[in-house]
């Protein structure tokens, strides 16, 4: 039997599968030449004292144990050419994986994305980047492999009690993702490798049978009594089906409003809004390695931080180490902050969104939208910063010193945003009492980590899709609404994730919820 142990090592030893060996076999008194392999089942980085430890489990074959490398297999996916129908709407990780589980059960999805494929959108993203052009149904957040393809490709999720997270990280692992995301503490597949991995995982739903359809935007869902039966797209086409996956988004704004105007019930959520903040990553790597240098063997180093301000919790949320900060608006005439890193995070910037979190009762100026109140509120500061940036994709921007002093930044230096910036007075762009939670909040989290509070770090505004400012409620047990037989609201855009995984493990329990469904009615009627 392998042995496991939990060791704690230097970056270096553990960086290397030789001295990895040296070091076991000290500790356990065996000849390293005994040691035929060594796994490693978990790593996490220990930087809470000056020399820093990488935390190691590990299970150790020996020269008379068998040892054999497995290769994750994919599931036994059926063919389901001429199998019931259900219709997916959304292809970003909520829909893919709803989509796949539904084969697993026997089920045809019809998966319909507004946007383009995973490799088409890049000329969209170039067009926003470079060309301030905003294609409302091809950008960061629509598309195949939704918002998190091309913005992080982050998979670390707080969401454990919600489902079998390994089990979506092996998915990812089976369909091409590196090992390591099974291993480290705080997984990541970098925005270089996630379309591939996008595109294996849609070939594999058309090879089984299922059906993907891009550009292809539902401008209705179909309901008589109470009940699904199908959808309208854009281009005047029903698709039908009586059991639907509305997996659409976090931004998916006018599917809140075809709700709202078909009087499917939908309710106002908060979420958190604040700003992006841009540091050199060598001043973020000697902030949290406490060294001048990081050395080789040592990740660009991330953050966490929370803070109590004013009653309200001001946090750093998606922080991407060596990342880029990206443009994330959905329709003119508005701008939105986002951040990304590639797999190997070696940018020299590090960005994170530093928010707040919001109370419904923010909302009240909005009143009269009713359950859109949150996402009006949202709409109308990226609006503003749209206008004090110039009306372009440049975005509001400002020193992090500067904008605690409410002083106008003299200038700013070139930062990771492709679009450019416009030196504004942020206090302009958000209501006057976030205006202040941020301003104190920054000198706060300058206390507990000393060096962040500095005019080397460039805020840019705003950062404002969190999560969605709209809950389509539904059933704890059956989640289907709970008005609407045979619709599921699925993921992020419906309230329920917040993340790839997240959404994920939704999109699944989804599927699985459908095909309980049908199997209780095919037993019903037997």
């Amino acid at each position: 039997m392998p042995q496991e142990l939990l060791l704690q090592v230097s970056p270096e030893i553990a960086a290397n599968e030789l001295l990895l060996k040296d070091y076991i076999g000290k500790q356990i008194k065996v000849s390293p030449k005994e040691i035929q392999h060594v796994s490693i089942l978990k790593r996490s980085i220990d930087a809470r004292q000056k020399a820093i430890k990488i935390n190691l489990k590990v299970s150790v074959y020996f020269n008379n144990e068998p040892f054999q490398e497995t290769k994750l297999q994919l599931p036994e996916y059926k063919n389901v050419a001429t199998a019931q129908e259900v219709i997916v709407v959304g292809a970003g990780p909520a829909g893919l994986f709803a989509a796949l589980q539904l084969i697993e059960l026997g089920l045809k999805p019809i998966l319909i994305e507004r946007g383009k494929d995973v490799r088409g959108r890049r000329r969209d993203l170039k067009a926003i980047n470079v060309d301030h052009v905003v294609n409302e149904d091809s950008n960061y957040c629509f598309g195949e492999g939704g918002a998190g393809t091309y913005s992080d490709g982050k998979l670390y999720t707080r969401s454990k009690k919600r489902g079998d997270v390994t089990r979506i990280l092996e998915l990812f692992v089976a369909y091409g993702a590196t090992p390591d995301i099974l291993v480290d503490a705080h997984p990541h597949i970098g925005t270089n490798k996630l379309p591939q991995i996008i595109q294996d995982i849609r070939e594999k739903i058309i090879e089984c049978g299922g059906q993907v359809l891009f550009e292809t935007r539902v401008t209705d869902i179909l309901v008589k009594n109470n009940e699904v039966q199908g959808v309208v797209t854009q281009k005047g086409e029903s698709i039908l089906a009586n059991k639907m996956i509305l997996a659409t988004g976090h931004s998916a704004r006018d599917i809140f409003e075809l709700l709202d105007r078909k009087k499917i019930f939908i309710e106002a959520k908060s979420f958190a809004l604040g700003v992006r903040a841009e540091h050199p990553q060598s001043l973020i790597d000697s902030i949290q390695y406490s060294s001048d240098y990081r050395g080789e063997f040592l990740p660009p180093a991330p953050y966490s931080i929370v803070k109590q301000v004013g009653g309200r919790g001001m946090y750093s949320f998606c922080m991407c180490p060596g990342g880029v900060i990206a443009p994330c608006a959905t329709s003119p005439g508005e701008v939105v902050t986002n951040g990304w890193s590639p797999s190997k995070r070696d940018q020299a910037t590090a960005n994170s969104g530093i928010v707040i979190e919001l109370k419904l009762e923010d909302f009240k100026p909005f009143a009269k939208f009713g359950a859109l109140a949150g996402m009006e509120f949202q709409k109308s500061i990226e609006q503003k910063a749209w206008n004090l940036a110039g009306q372009t994709q440049k975005v509001p921007a400002q020193r992090m010193i500067d904008f605690t002093k409410n002083k106008v930044s003299s200038e700013i230096p070139k930062t990771s945003y492709v679009p450019g910036t416009a030196s504004v007075e942020m206090g302009q762009v958000f209501p006057g009492f976030l205006t202040q939670i941020l301003r104190e909040g920054f000198s706060e989290f300058g206390k507990s980590m000393k060096g962040y509070l500095t005019n080397e770090a460039i805020l840019h505004a705003p950062e404002s899709r969190t999560s969605s400012p709209v809950r389509i409620p539904r059933d704890p047990f059956t989640y289907e609404h709970l008005q609407i037989k045979g619709l599921y609201p699925c993921g992020e855009g419906a309230g329920y994730a917040g993340g790839i995984i997240s959404a994920a493990i939704d999109g699944e329990k989804c599927a699985l919820k459908i095909g309980e469904s049908l199997n209780k009615k095919t037993s019903n009627n037997s």
